[in-house]
């Protein structure tokens, strides 16, 4: 057999690359409702919910927050108006925009199962969906991913993972692509060269390194369409050039986020994009509508406006959800922060959310009410948020469900009508 030169690898690659994102692209279309995208992202290091959605009306609320306590709406500095109970914080300006839109539905004193204050355990717990750390070293999306129904099984890399490594959430059996910024040098077309030569004769490696060709290629792609290449006929991608931003984490965050608009749009595309932030363990200094806690809520908020702006369309079609692994503490500590809690806040986003609604069973801020006599309680279990979205948009099996993707879990039921009809 005669070696590859660089453009025949490049055309298989592509070919190769192509084949397999258009076969994930019809199966989802086959056994999805509605061609459905959705993306989760995970908030490491533990929001804290009370501020992220304080409950002012709550008369607990500011006596335990004292100098972090948002304020009312309309005071300087307040949440933005959800109901009587709850708002916004002032940071999470196009979420509150999504919600007057009927597209954001808020959960609060929602948890996971797990009832400690470890973030690696938590996290853990949060993506592998069991009630404990070591419950399964696959993560309850890559097993929804392989319970879709038989077109959807066969099909390979239906999603993404955008990061430094593919998360928990994940790993599994289902064939996923993942994509990073990078800061290494561009490959020149002679290393390219030398590669394709040498792993023409493997099959595996000659797939995996086509599939990475295809991944970068989508990516660079996308980053051309949002003008953060390095320049307007060379792109920046992980395989070939350095990450917009360079050590910027902001920057980093906003391509990670265009990135994964660029997968998901693709009519040969995946269909399930994950990416996480850190940052959000916030022990002293935390502030209030002001404050860094704000600052970075407002980071997060700009990064799904722009996550809405790169779908287009797609967007009509798109759940978001956004969880973290647990909550902070109810009362302020003595270095104006928070510490590990339970009860937090998530939100789900996206023009296929019937939204417009905080789902709250409110337990209150009194101190009979609080978890362990120190943090918000838990009266909606994350998962029956999970089983809802990936029932109604995705199409998962209730079986599967209650059995693979959650095991044990059939007494939590999913929420229902969070999706558009």
């Amino acid at each position: 057999m005669r070696p590859y030169n660089r453009r025949d690898f490049l055309q298989h690659a592509s070919l190769a690359g192509a084949a397999a994102m258009i076969s994930a692209r019809y199966a989802f279309a086959a056994g999805a409702p509605g061609d459905a995208r959705f993306v989760c992202v995970i908030l490491r290091g533990a929001l804290d919910g009370l501020s992220a959605v304080p409950p002012h009306g709550d008369p607990d609320y500011a006596r335990l927050r004292r100098e972090i306590a948002i304020g009312v709406p309309g005071s300087s500095g307040g949440a933005l108006p959800l109901d009587g109970t709850f708002g916004l914080n002032p940071g999470l300006a196009f979420l509150h925009d999504r919600y007057d839109a009927k597209e954001l539905v808020v959960f609060h004193a929602v948890a996971s199962p797990y009832r400690e204050r470890s973030h690696f355990d938590g996290q853990n717990a949060l993506e592998n969906g069991t009630p404990v750390a070591n419950g399964a070293q696959s993560g309850w999306l890559n097993r929804a991913l392989v319970a879709l129904p038989a077109a959807a099984r066969r099909s390979r890399e239906s999603g993404v993972a955008l990061g430094q490594n593919v998360p928990l959430v994940m790993r599994g059996s289902a064939p996923v692509a993942s994509w990073s910024p990078s800061t290494l040098p561009a490959l020149d077309d002679d290393t390219l060269q030398r590669i394709a030569d040498r792993y023409a004769s493997d099959p595996l490696l000659s797939q995996r390194l086509a599939a990475a060709l295809a991944t970068d290629a989508i990516a660079g792609a996308a980053q051309a369409d949002a003008g953060t290449g390095a320049g307007a006929d060379t792109p920046m991608s992980p395989l070939q050039g350095a990450a917009a931003g360079g050590g910027n984490r902001l920057a980093a965050y906003t391509e990670t986020v265009r990135t994964a608009a660029g997968f998901l749009k693709r009519d040969d595309g995946p269909a399930v994009a994950v990416f996480d932030t850190t940052g959000w363990d916030t022990h002293a200094n935390e502030g209030n509508g002001q404050g860094q806690l704000t600052t970075r809520l407002r980071a997060l908020d700009e990064g799904l406006k722009t996550l809405k702006e790169q779908l287009g369309p797609v967007w009509q079609r798109t759940a978001v959800l956004v969880v973290t692994e647990f909550g902070r503490t109810a009362a302020a500590n003595g270095t104006r922060g928070t510490d590990h809690g339970t009860g937090a806040a998530a939100f789900l986003v996206g023009g296929a959310v019937a939204g417009g609604r905080v789902i709250a069973d409110w337990p209150g801020l009194s101190a009979q009410s609080l978890y362990q006599g120190r943090d918000l309680n838990p009266t909606l279990d994350l998962r029956a948020v999970m089983k809802s979205v990936l029932a109604d948009h995705l199409g998962v099996p209730r079986t599967a469900l209650d059995g693979d993707v959650f095991p044990q879990s059939a007494a939590v039921k999913p929420l229902t009508g969070l999706i558009r009809s």
